[in-house]
């Protein structure tokens, strides 16, 4: 049995995520039926993590199984005609047969953006905000992150993982344009819709609404409820997931 890892990206707006939902298309069943239907058997994907309804990704990995060779270009070309045009594929690769998409990752890399601007074809990928932002008191509060592992306070109540322990190696704001802002995260791991609950936490800093030591109080305090409410999805993107290179039995180029 031969493993593939695909990388691919999506627009999330019209899915209920990447994991299959009961009661909504995702990202992860169109990859499949259309693995499915260009291999003529079942196969199953997995992926680099989860992404809430309505986010995005420039980049995700995913990882299938497949009992005979294949043609890795033609896989990728024959994938992108059978997907949606919201979903693209950039390549396929062979990998080790126990390397695994989510497991071996050692990095991953979001982007959230925030405008004040009013533009109508930025809507489903900008959070706007109707005030200018203190971002430089939000920087110095991301820097806090750095200091802590245990990040309960910004995870999802009642998931099922059995550790809230996140290593942050990045996290800051940047301008992109005049009227955009950028919050880059990067950590081994991240908790279901941690990187959102950080985003909202720190617009409250940047509002005046919030101290930098009161930010600190509540990492240190492991409860969801006292961080601020979540940033909405459609402004957040999985930008990065890296691998260790000995995984791979090709070179990956993207």
């Amino acid at each position: 049995m031969q493993r593939y890892f695909i990388y691919l990206a999506y627009d999330g707006t019209n899915y209920h995520g990447w994991q299959i939902q009961p009661n909504g298309i995702s990202v992860q069943e169109c990859l499949m039926n259309a693995l499915s239907t260009f291999l003529r058997r079942e196969i199953e994907v997995v992926g680099a993590g989860r992404t809430d309804a309505g986010v995005h990704a420039s980049l995700m990995v995913a990882h299938f199984d497949y009992d005979e060779p294949l043609d890795t270009e033609s896989v990728a070309d024959k994938l992108n005609r059978l997907l949606p045009p919201d979903i693209s594929v950039y390549r396929v690769c062979r990998v080790r047969p126990e390397a695994h998409a989510r497991f071996d990752a050692t990095a991953r890399t979001y982007k959230y953006y925030v405008t004040t601007a009013k533009y109508p074809f930025n809507r489903q990928y900008r959070c706007r905000v109707y005030s200018p932002l203190d971002y430089e008191r939000m920087n110095e509060a991301a820097k806090v992150l750095f200091e802590y592992t245990d990040f309960t306070s910004f995870s999802k109540l009642h998931t099922d993982v059995k550790t809230n322990i996140c290593h942050i190696t990045h996290a800051e704001w940047t301008r992109e344009e005049d009227a955009t802002w950028v919050f880059t995260i990067r950590a081994d791991r991240f908790l279901r819709n941690m990187v959102r609950a950080i985003v909202g936490t720190l617009i409250e800093v940047g509002r005046g609404k919030l101290s930098i030591e009161g930010f600190r109080r509540i990492i240190e305090q492991k409860d969801r409820c006292k961080a601020g409410t979540s940033a909405p999805g459609q402004a957040l993107f999985l930008v990065n997931v890296e691998y260790p290179d000995t995984i791979f039995l090709s070179p990956i180029h993207l």
